[in-house]
């Protein structure tokens, strides 16, 4: 039987916490989800995350976390990145940086799927060494017998994920973008057995600038001064793809994106953001 994995695109603050909380126990259940996994790089009032808010992630169902370029935004997350399997950092960072590179994690039905995730170099401000020399090594790094296995692409240039796609062809079950936090209408299985999209769009508000408040980044494009970009609470959406993967051969049989409607956030922050703001480390 094929297990179907869910991968949801980056969590942004308080409305798309919000909205995965109410949503995706229901669309596990619904579609018989295995397994799921999440970039939550921005989860913590709209920038990074912390212990606090990864352990009420994983109570949501989300089974595996990818990080970004806001990986090391909240100190208090490092002795968790350092202690939890379900926890990645981009692998091709620095070898001193602080997390795991990669994870394998079991699913109920016994399949093992290995996870893990890497940064873009093109338009990125987070110095990272060659994401596809370090794919490769990750790839020798996992265990033989793991068929399964996830690549979060977390890039600001669609091209730059569209070739980590084709390089990864036929050696990953699953390669998904993030970052851009705007959904593609991509999805694909590659010729290989990889499924593949650029971008899974974001878990937040839509009505917004990539899930920031439209008046805030409009006055900062349209007067040069400086302004903070506040979360958003319009038009939030849960948005990633689900793939049906073949556990024998780790091949992809089908990906299809997933896009569900939340109700508007009352609040676009609340006491958990409070507590992230105390824990900013610039």
């Amino acid at each position: 039987m094929p297990i179907r994995i869910l991968c949801l695109g980056d969590i942004v603050g308080r409305p798309g916490r919000k909205v995965v909380e109410q949503k995706l126990r229901g669309l596990v259940r619904d579609r018989k989800i295995d397994l799921v996994i999440a970039n939550a790089e921005n989860i913590a009032a709209g920038s990074g995350i912390t212990a606090n808010l990864f352990h009420k992630v994983r109570s949501y169902g989300v089974d595996v976390v990818t990080l970004g370029d806001h990986v090391y935004r909240k100190a208090d997350i490092l002795p968790t990145m350092q202690a939890s399997e379900r926890i990645v950092r981009p692998a091709n960072l620095a070898q001193q940086a602080v997390g795991r590179i990669h994870t394998v994690i079991t699913t109920e039905s016994g399949v093992q799927v290995g996870v893990f995730c890497l940064l873009g170099r093109i338009f990125m401000n987070l110095p990272s060494d060659d994401p596809f020399a370090t794919a490769d090594r990750v790839l020798k790094q996992m265990p033989a017998g793991v068929k399964v296995i996830v690549c979060d692409m977390h890039a600001e240039a669609s091209s730059e994920k569209v070739a980590m796609g084709h390089y990864l062809d036929g050696r990953c079950s699953m390669v998904f973008g993030t970052h851009t936090h705007i959904p593609t209408a991509d999805a694909k299985v590659l010729a290989g057995g990889t499924a593949y999209i650029s971008d899974l769009g974001m878990c937040g508000p839509y009505d917004s600038v990539l899930g920031r408040r439209k008046d805030k980044v409009l006055r900062y494009m349209t007067t040069s001064m400086p302004t903070p970009f506040d979360v958003a609470t319009g038009d939030v959406r849960m948005c990633g793809a689900i793939a049906e993967v073949d556990p024998a051969t780790g091949k992809a049989l089908s990906i299809e994106r997933v896009e569900i409607q939340g109700d508007n956030a009352d609040q676009a922050y609340d006491h958990d953001d409070a507590r992230a703001q105390s824990k900013d480390e610039g």
